[in-house]
Formats: C-alpha cells, sequence, structure tokens
C-alpha cells in the first residue's frame, strides 16, 4: 500500500477538531504518507431531495477515488471491530492492496447506488450516531491507534 486518502464530503467547521485531526494525521505521516480531501457541500442542497443530493456526492466521491485505490465506506451498516482487530485489518491491507487505501465518509444522507457498487467494503464505527465532523476524528484516531497496534508502541493498552 502506497499511503491512505481519506474522502470527505464537507468541511470540518469546528477549530477544536480540526486541530485533533491536524496533529493525528502528523503522528500518522510518521508512518505512511496520508492525505485528506475534503469535497464540497453540494449546491442548493436544501432544495434537493435526498436521492439527487446523494447521486451528485457521489459522482465527486467516484471522481476521488483512484482507479486502483481500494476504496472503504465508513457507514452506518458496515462491519464493526475493536481496535486490535481493526488494526490487524490495516495491516492486511498494507499487504494486498496496490495503491491506496481511500477510505470514504459520505454526506447525511449516506452514498449514491454508484458509489456502493464501486466499493466492496464497509466499516462501522459505532451503531451509535456521531456528526460528521466527530467521525472525522474518530476515524483519523483509529487509524493512529491501528499503527501504534502494529509497530508496537504503548498508546493501546489492551
Amino acid at each position: 500500500m502506497q499511503g491512505i486518502r481519506l474522502i470527505f464530503v464537507g468541511k470540518t467547521d469546528a477549530k477544536e477538531i480540526a486541530t485533533l485531526c491536524a496533529d493525528y494525521l502528523k503522528r500518522i505521516n510518521r508512518f505512511i504518507p496520508i492525505e485528506v480531501i475534503e469535497l464540497p457541500d453540494v449546491k442548493a442542497r436544501k432544495s434537493l431531495s435526498p436521492d439527487e443530493q446523494k447521486k451528485r456526492e457521489g459522482e465527486m466521491i467516484l471522481e476521488a477515488i483512484g482507479n486502483l485505490d481500494e476504496a472503504i465506506l465508513l457507514d452506518e451498516k458496515g462491519k464493526e471491530l475493536t481496535s486490535r482487530a481493526y488494526a490487524e485489518w490495516v495491516e492486511h491491507k498494507m499487504q494486498v492492496v496496490p495503491r491506496r487505501l481511500c477510505l470514504v465518509i459520505g454526506g447525511p444522507y449516506g452514498f449514491s447506488e454508484e458509489v456502493y457498487a464501486r466499493c466492496r467494503e464497509r466499516l462501522s464505527l459505532s451503531k451509535m450516531t456521531f456528526s460528521h465532523q466527530m467521525v472525522r476524528l474518530f476515524l483519523i484516531e483509529q487509524i493512529y491507534r491501528a499503527f501504534t497496534i502494529i509497530h508496537g508502541h504503548p498508546y493501546h493498552h489492551d
């Protein structure tokens, strides 16, 4: 695996969350290159149906995913893993993914059918509902935690 790409619909408005995300991203970069792509919110989204909004967001998401990328959706119906199991999953992906691991957080209504068709795997961080901004922070922290587990650092305690 050449690196990790995170694709998020919308931007993080909360400065505190953005600061924490930036700190964890800097830490992750010590282990592997990581980049964040924040896609703009769909224009005039209040006048669109949820399906129309998902379709427009989906077009931007698909454009941001590279041809060889292994794209994984963060989805409420996805597989839940413990932090240690997630680290094992990341380590396995590092061995088998030809280019980049691409983790995608969609908009408030989820993903279009086209995005689901492109992305074979889904993960869930919890059965609970969180704001999109919080999910970004939780995902980035879990990526950092996974790499500390993989490299035997004392960050994670079982």
